[in-house]
């Protein structure tokens, strides 16, 4: 199978370069006009509403929303999977703790307060794909930082959850899960319905219908993000061995048809010898069906004059995962701004970050990292505002209040203000 190959010397190739990136997260009528309706009725009918769709979409045979239990799914695991999610857990937890934020504040000389207080979000609800799509290390990465910022209740929403998704969301400190998903899911979360309390913000993966709900819901309540397809982009100096950087492409390109995975390089022949790399291997790889539609439809290994051109162009892509293949990566990394995740140096795949390397996972796609970051303790944490004006600062700052206030035409701000030093 051949890629796409790019050449930044080629008269075109802005153009090509932008057409391939461009990412249209089309807008199905169909998926919104369903979801819509899903949305309302489950906040007509509450828990009827929610298990009628279980019971059509999911085939959940249910006729009430009970919890799952969590506890006893550790023991359905294997050991060696159950110590992965321990060490995953803890190195996860121990990154996660440095995001903590604090409050603060400061006195004036008039004995004016100023300050802001952070605080954790009271509920938050996790959405949790079920079947294949179920994968434990997104529990993690959505559970951990949650409640590292304090959230007081965690519930988590999955259609028929298997035993290792449970055990990691007992691990993270997953307060309730119940067995629902799809649109109807996210509505219960929330509105509120009579089994499931309404929460602050809703964050996790999920299809279409998943993705349309959150994106309709947002306003009622906070959501993490709308997220594309999964990406990778490679910069390599030509000295990684190309079967690294091949499977490097594959780890991305294997999630879905419409992922992308792109490597840059001034070096010719690394770039031939990761297109041999890839045709050798492909055929082994269980999704090859996957990879092989992804690589086709978004793929590209492109020529560039330089590592400063590469990095331009990282810089104008803003990819979700940024591996940074080359010789004294550091030296590199102030050139890098837009990424959702920078990996330095050849040892440093893409596939530790989704697992167990701490950072999270849940990145920013579609080129949002040039103004986004990734899920963090940050995003369970409010910042609220103090201000305690003295009497003294009543004066100084209602004066500068009532001229701004009366210039805007604002007569009542001004007046509140005056009233206080006349």
């Amino acid at each position: 199978m051949k890629l796409r190959r790019l050449s930044t010397r080629s008269p075109g190739f802005d153009a090509e370069l932008a057409a391939l990136t461009r990412y249209d997260a089309a807008r199905d009528a169909a998926v919104e006009q369903a979801v819509r309706a899903i949305l309302a009725d489950v906040r007509a009918r509450g828990d009827a509403a929610v298990l009628e769709y279980s019971r059509r979409f999911d085939r959940v045979s249910a006729r009430s929303m009970a919890e799952l239990e969590m506890a006893s799914s550790k023991a359905k695991i294997e050991e060696k999977l159950a110590a992965a999610l321990r060490l995953a857990h803890e190195r996860i937890r121990r990154f996660h703790e440095k995001q903590l934020q604090q409050s603060w504040d400061y006195s004036e000389g008039d004995g004016t307060h100023l300050g802001q207080r952070i605080t954790p979000l009271e509920r938050v609800g996790l959405y949790v794909p079920g079947g294949k799509a179920a994968y434990p290390s997104s529990v993690l990465m959505n559970a951990v930082p949650a409640k590292v910022a304090g959230v007081h209740e965690l519930i988590m929403v999955s259609p028929n959850p298997n035993p290792l998704v449970l055990a990691a969301a007992a691990l993270a400190g997953v307060d309730r899960v119940i067995g629902i998903g799809g649109a109807q899911a996210v509505a219960a979360l929330a509105y509120g319905t009579q089994s499931v309390p309404r929460v602050d913000k809703i964050v996790g993966p999920g299809n279409v219908y998943v993705a349309e709900a959150k994106r309709q819901v947002f306003g009622e309540v906070g959501i993490d993000m709308v997220a594309g397809p999964s990406e990778i982009l490679v910069i390599s100096d030509g000295h990684t061995p190309a079967d690294w950087l091949a499977m490097d492409l594959f780890s991305q390109a294997e999630h879905d048809e419409s992922a992308q995975a792109l490597l840059l390089s001034p070096d010719v022949r690394h770039i031939n010898a990761v297109q041999s790399a890839i045709e050798r291997l492909l055929a082994d790889m269980p999704r090859r069906d996957t990879i092989a539609a992804s690589l086709l439809a978004r793929g590209a290994l492109i020529e560039t004059r330089d590592l400063d051109e590469a990095c331009a162009l990282a810089n104008r892509i803003a990819p979700e995962h940024l591996e940074l293949s080359v010789e004294e990566p550091r030296a590199w990394l102030p050139k890098l701004r837009n990424a959702g995740a920078v990996f330095l140096g050849r040892w440093s795949s893409e596939a530790i970050g989704d697992y167990c390397a701490g950072p999270n996972h849940v990145l920013p796609t579609a080129g949002t990292a040039r103004f986004s970051s990734p899920l963090g303790v940050y995003d369970f944490q409010k910042r609220t505002s103090i201000i305690e004006v003295s009497r003294a600062g009543a004066e100084s700052l209602g004066r500068i209040s009532s001229v701004l206030a009366e210039g805007e035409g604002l007569s009542a701000h001004a007046r509140s203000a005056e009233m206080r030093f006349k």
